[in-house]
């Protein structure tokens, strides 16, 4: 359990960490702005592509070879992150390491399962989610202290050299201590669904990241365009594949089940709010107001505090009142979002930690509240035969959503600082920038508290198979 814990916490801390990074990268490599954009989307965009059919591969061929495999490529991928020579090096290193993190993450759960009997699988679960606490609130300081510290003047690269010893060791352990699982080799592959898919995905998030360094070219708006067609084909290959008893990267039943559909579009929508704009909160941080990564990384440590605090009762109220725990949270979300807009607005020439301490608790007891009761009423109508893809479903729109957030926000964010008057550290063009990047999670989280009223949960046909 603890191999399993570490690997998935390497990974999860991983995300928070190099948000705080991110001013520092951008410097340090002479990144511009849709660069830094990339750092973040090309790891999102790989983990969600990759959750399905890796969580499908680990049922082919073992799921203690792919998990082994993924800690691996993640290990190997943190290698390549941290010695990169230049911005597009270390993208491509983020690929990978997206798709490290795929492999691994599908088959943490499915080895827990396995390995536990059912009177301690409670307790197996209960700690993945501790452990995605702990990650959250300490990834930020982490971060900040590594870069801080400045190991033998590597600046910001320690933040992902640091994976490659729990790599190591997370890979050594478990080969001795995981059991072997046999996989079934007669379980598919949907190679075409996953090209597809990844080819709509970036028909739609490349335009926006490149759109505004590009000037918007005409065939940048072809390219948005060409994303319906994509999706449709995609649509139309999933069908083909269920007609012909083919392997499914989405099954046909998940998509014509409303309410699982509903669920997850909103899913998608409420955590595309959250890695964009912790992205464009660190860069108005540190480019703009020249606080150091570390307190960059402190200012944020209520947000992540209130989300532990928040997730460990949410877990214990288990599958009761969920539709009243979402609008909740969603609301205390968008409450929290115009609060920091009206501070952000307010400021003069220096910013002060404590000023966004309210807010941000405020906003992370929001986010720890609805989670758990999201992904349960998303996953409440599905069929037990379906519930595998399902939650691998969800996990991909969810990660699906940040990315689409990404480019939403570094559009409102960077697009209106490169507007500015004045470069570098101008107080009012960084306020501005922020002020109207802020518009989009105040949408986001409104539009998922009203949303929540059209969501019904239905009752699962559970049915062997």
């Amino acid at each position: 359990m603890a191999i399993l814990l570490i690997a998935g916490f390497m990974n999860l801390i991983d995300v928070t960490i190099v948000n705080v990074a991110l001013p520092s990268l951008q410097s340090g490599l002479g990144a511009t702005s849709a660069e830094i954009e990339w750092v973040v989307a090309a790891y999102i965009m790989a983990f969600a592509i990759g959750l399905l059919p890796f969580g499908r591969l680990g049922d082919m061929l073992g799921r203690r070879r792919i998990f082994l495999l993924g800690v691996g490529a993640f290990t190997i991928a943190s290698a390549l992150c941290g010695l990169a020579p230049g911005i597009n090096t270390l993208i491509a290193a983020r690929v990978l390491q997206g798709i490290g993190g795929a492999m691994m993450t599908p088959q943490t759960l499915a080895i827990a399962q396995v390995i536990f009997p059912p009177k301690e699988r409670g307790l197996a679960f209960a700690l993945f989610g501790v452990t995605a606490g702990l990650a959250a609130v300490s990834g930020p300081l982490i971060g900040g202290l590594l870069i801080d510290a400045d190991i033998f003047g590597l600046s910001w690269r320690p933040i992902f050299l640091v994976n490659i010893p729990v790599g190591l060791f997370a890979i050594l352990a478990g080969l001795k201590y995981i059991p072997a699982m046999e996989g079934n080799r007669d379980v598919g592959i949907d190679i075409g669904g996953i090209a597809l898919a990844g080819l709509t995905l970036l028909l739609v998030v490349f335009p926006l990241i490149e759109g505004r360094e590009l000037g918007w070219p005409a065939w940048i708006f072809a390219l948005s365009v060409a994303a319906i067609p994509s999706g449709w084909l995609f649509v139309r290959w999933q069908h083909r594949q269920a007609d012909a008893g083919g392997p499914q990267l989405l099954p046909v039943t998940l998509m014509s089940n409303a309410s699982f559909m509903g669920g997850v579009l909103t899913a998608s929508l409420f955590f595309s709010a959250v890695p964009g704009f912790f992205m464009v909160f660190a860069v108005f941080l540190q480019t703009g107001f020249g606080l150091t990564p570390l307190q960059s990384g402190l200012t944020t440590v209520p947000f992540s505090a209130g989300v532990f605090l928040a997730s460990m009762l949410s877990g214990r109220l288990g599958p009761r009142w969920q539709r009243q725990r979402i609008f909740i949270g969603s609301a205390m979300l968008f409450c929290a979002m115009l609060w920091l807009q009206s501070l952000v607005g307010g400021l003069g020439t220096s910013v002060h930690s404590s000023l966004f301490l309210p807010p941000f608790l405020i906003a992370g007891l929001g986010l720890g509240t609805a989670v758990s009761p999201l992904f349960q009423l998303a996953l409440s109508s599905v069929p037990d035969r379906d519930a595998g893809s399902a939650s691998g479903g969800v996990q991909s729109f969810q990660q699906v959503g940040g990315a689409l957030g990404v480019a939403v926000m570094g559009q409102l964010f960077f697009g209106r600082l490169m507007s500015g008057t004045v470069p570098g550290a101008d107080y009012p063009t960084y306020i501005d920038s922020l002020y109207h990047a802020l518009f989009y999670p105040v949408f986001a989280f409104g539009l998922t508290a009203l949303a929540v009223f059209f969501l019904k949960p239905q009752a699962a046909q559970h049915k062997p198979g």
